[in-house]
């Protein structure tokens, strides 16, 4: 268990979180590349992150299930979480450069436009494989 500390471009977002699982993960859901101009890149955390000033933020409700978190000031993409609060998914570029993470796990593979694409092997899933892991309790098999 490692906390981090973390800001936006501007710096009117600051806030710690605590990262148990460290790794960066991407997002190809057509949502995220939406929101930031192509794939999410994520670390999820263990807990909501504890911001120095909850007022600097704006809140998206981007679906039933899911609200994404920006600076109000500066635009940047500051996390993604769930509704019920159970998982917050921060952007990785708000951790400024976190060389001890892997890069782990690319999700929803089969939105994926074929324009870019990403070096390596790690692990894959599809939106469906994606939506069971949630249902079955938020753990992906590895």
């Amino acid at each position: 268990m490692t906390e981090y500390r973390g800001e936006c471009l501007c710096g009117a977002v600051r806030f710690t979180v605590t990262v148990t699982k460290k790794e960066i993960d991407a997002c190809h859901c057509g949502m995220c590349r939406r929101w930031g101009g192509g794939p999410a890149l994520s670390v999820s955390a263990d807990g909501p992150p504890s911001f120095e000033d909850e007022t600097a933020l704006g809140v998206y409700r981007s679906s039933e299930w899911a609200e994404r978190v920006f600076c109000k000031t500066c635009g940047s993409n500051v996390l993604w979480r769930s509704v019920d609060g159970a998982f917050h998914s921060v952007s990785a570029s708000m951790l400024g450069e976190p060389e001890d993470m892997p890069f782990a796990l690319e999700i929803f593979v089969d939105d994926k436009p074929g324009y870019y694409s990403f070096d390596g092997d790690r692990e894959k899933m599809t939106g469906a494989e994606v939506f069971a892991a949630f249902a079955g309790g938020g753990e992906r098999e590895t």
